[in-house]
């Protein structure tokens, strides 16, 4: 018994090379841009959420002006603001602790205060810095421990509990503008960014030098370390220093903004860093290469970042930008159960501005109700039938209709079937890429490109100069074009469109020789090259 003819398949081509890596595609998922500006459209200096904690909080707390503003990461709606600073004062480096009950902020008055976020109380002030405090941290070890710097050239250890000051790092000949504790079993180490172009490595253990100072050719903007507590990031100028404490060194130096990198912070669990800069562009490195994976573009000069997490997983969650211009850029991703129902939502805003909406209730009904509620209801809408059920057997499915180049195909109509693909609209090529292969397979090419006229010719020609360069089908793509000039070798001269197109297949062909070559060059120089090294 003969087998049953079934219709040509459509070659399926190897992917090639994808527009958008894995990893911007992650990066764009942060979605529903919200833009809040701050109040008498200051500039927000400082984002802080504290990260890889056991307790996850909801809360964040953005410094602008003389006022922390205190954010929920579930809604990203303004919970409290903490103005409690003097009139001329300007709060600096506001930074929420761990557990999220209590908040430091320094000032340009070189005043320290420590405010309970629930009723917004000053808790604690000290008044030692001279100067304006720019950073404040707590200690990832202890809940009453934080550190300070400030324009007075000192770093400074704080313990709630005391009046004064627990500590004091001299050493820094300029303004101190940035810190931060090492975390994990290293927190007795602090790490302190200076305009005097160093980045100082401290030991709460002894108090009279730094350990360890590595040199910059520029002013030290922020400091971030890594969560293996032996590597350290300082922005210095448009370059971030990758500086290894175990080696003493930097071991890698990056040159991706084109103004000066202002903020850092980590994101996905630390194997990530993103920046911002004066240039308004936000960079995501990989930390294991110190590639740029990801990036995007602000209206505005970047002061402030930070990657806001939830759950315990510390999933990213929202991207948290500050802006010379006061405004404040949260974008989110969501995933899982959250992203399932944006989806809904979107879908019943949709239906009911387009009038849809009891259609689409109707629709879902069964889907609100619980299987319990469900089982109740079950067949309360049954009204009987007015007529017998008449139950008819399986219809014979109706066959699909076969496209007109398939059918003139086994009709043995090759040159039709060609010509009905190439004339389709929108044209597919993938349709034109398979009757090419189905035609060398049966050995009729010439048959299906012999005869033609000038009308006739040119869509073919098209076709080959538009799709002569994928490499995924070079190989047919010359095969065809070659037969084809072989074929109408002794017609050039006769048509000045077909000439034209001759000209064009011409430089095309050449434009990929040349392109080869060069790629050839290029790995033979890079050959070169993994050998010597």
């Amino acid at each position: 018994m003969a087998a049953a003819v079934t219709a040509l398949q459509p070659i399926k081509l190897p992917s090639g090379p994808a527009a958008i890596t894995s990893e911007q595609r992650y990066w764009r998922s942060f979605r529903s841009p919200q833009l809040i500006p701050s109040p008498h459209s200051n500039p927000i200096t400082h984002i802080s959420f504290p990260s890889n904690t056991t307790t996850p909080i909801d809360t964040f707390a953005v410094t602008s002006g003389s006022r922390i503003q205190i954010f929920s990461s579930r809604n990203r709606k303004l919970v409290k603001t903490i103005n409690r600073f003097g009139v001329d004062d300007v709060a600096h480096g506001g930074e929420i602790r761990r557990d999220g009950r209590v908040i430091v902020a320094g000032g340009d008055s070189g005043a320290m205060q420590v405010f309970d976020t629930n009723s917004r109380a000053i808790l604690k002030t000290w008044r030692e810095h001279k100067q304006p405090v720019w950073t404040t941290k707590w200690s990832p070890a202890e809940l009453t421990t934080l550190m300070s710097t400030s324009d007075d050239r000192t770093v400074k250890l704080w313990d709630l509990s005391s009046t004064e000051s627990t500590m004091t790092f001299t050493g820094h000949q300029d303004y101190v503008r940035s810190g931060a504790f090492m975390p994990g079993q290293n927190s007795n180490l602090m790490a302190t960014g200076s305009y005097d172009q160093t980045v100082r490595i401290w030991d709460s253990r002894t108090n009279d030098r730094a350990v360890m100072t590595f040199k910059h050719a520029a002013p030290i903007e922020a400091v971030l370390p890594l969560l293996s507590g032996t590597t350290v990031l300082a922005a210095s100028d448009n370059q971030i220093s990758v500086l290894d404490l175990v080696a003493a060194r930097p071991v890698e130096v990056l040159k991706s903004h084109q103004k000066t990198v202002t903020a850092l912070a980590l994101a996905t669990n630390g194997t990530r860093v993103v920046s911002g800069g004066l240039d308004g562009h936000v960079k995501i490195f990989d930390t294991t290469n110190w590639t740029v994976v990801a990036g995007s573009k602000y209206p505005s000069p970047i002061l402030s970042l930070e990657v806001i997490t939830s759950g315990t997983q510390n999933e990213d969650r929202h991207l948290a930008v500050g802006m010379q211009s006061g405004l404040l850029s949260l974008r989110t991703r969501l995933s899982g159960e959250l992203k399932v129902q944006k989806r809904e939502k979107d879908k019943e805003m949709k239906a009911l501005m387009e009038g849809n909406i009891e259609e689409y209730d109707r629709k879902n009904k069964k889907k609100q109700l619980t299987s319990g509620m469900s089982k109740r209801l079950r067949g309360i809408e049954y009204q009987g039938h007015g007529a017998d059920i008449i139950i008819e057997g399986n219809e014979r499915r109706k066959k699909k209709k076969l496209p007109q180049w398939d059918q003139a195909l086994r009709k043995v109509q090759y040159a039709r079937a060609l010509d009905l693909a190439l004339a389709e609209e929108p044209q597919n090529p993938i349709t034109v890429l398979t009757i090419l292969i189905a035609l060398h397979q049966r050995s009729a090419l010439q048959a299906a490109l012999r005869g033609r006229d000038e009308t006739t010719l040119q869509p073919v020609m098209k076709w080959l100069i538009k799709h002569l360069s994928d490499p995924r089908h070079i190989v047919l793509t010359s095969h065809v074009s070659k037969l084809l000039l072989d074929m109408y070798a002794g017609n050039v001269g006769q048509s000045q469109q077909i000439d034209r197109l001759v000209i064009r297949l011409h430089e095309r062909v050449r434009a990929l020789v040349e392109r080869s070559q060069d790629a050839q060059s290029t790995m033979g120089m890079l050959e070169m090259i993994m050998l010597v090294t």
